[in-house]
């Protein structure tokens, strides 16, 4: 009668970006993908399909993120946006600000930018969270 519909992502990975390989420049993907090594380029869907991206523990992107489902447990500098759901797993270190629909946190995570809800409020209006770091 009740059903709720899960905003997590898939569970179906279609690209692999092994850990011991380094991509300079954009990439480009549908689908599933997830990153075990390095990207220094921006990584975007291909289209306004559903996508999934996982960045794992010891992988890096530098550059901007664009999905509708993100989870982070590795490094990312740059702006992220997540259309639909965001995980900061607790190895997560972010150096940028972050766009999000709905956001889980782990314990652990590290953010270094503004968290910026971009649900159903009027453009202008985006409500900002502001974490106290404990330097």
């Amino acid at each position: 009668m009740f059903t709720k519909k899960s905003s997590k992502p898939q569970g179906r990975i279609d690209s692999l970006i092994g850990a011991s390989t380094r991509i300079e420049g954009n990439v480009t993907f549908s689908g599933g993908l997830r990153v075990d090594g390095e990207v220094k380029g921006n990584v975007l869907t291909n289209g306004d399909q559903s996508s999934t991206l996982v960045v794992s523990e010891h992988a890096c992107i530098e550059g901007e993120i664009s999905v509708s489902h993100l989870v982070i447990n590795g490094t990312v500098i740059g702006p992220v946006s997540s259309s639909e759901f965001l995980e900061l797993q607790s190895h997560a270190r972010v150096t940028g600000d972050l766009q999000y629909n709905t956001i889980e946190i782990h314990l652990g995570a590290v953010v270094q930018g503004r968290l910026v809800h971009q649900g159903a409020l009027p453009s202008g209006k985006a409500k900002e969270l502001k974490l106290a770091s404990s330097n």
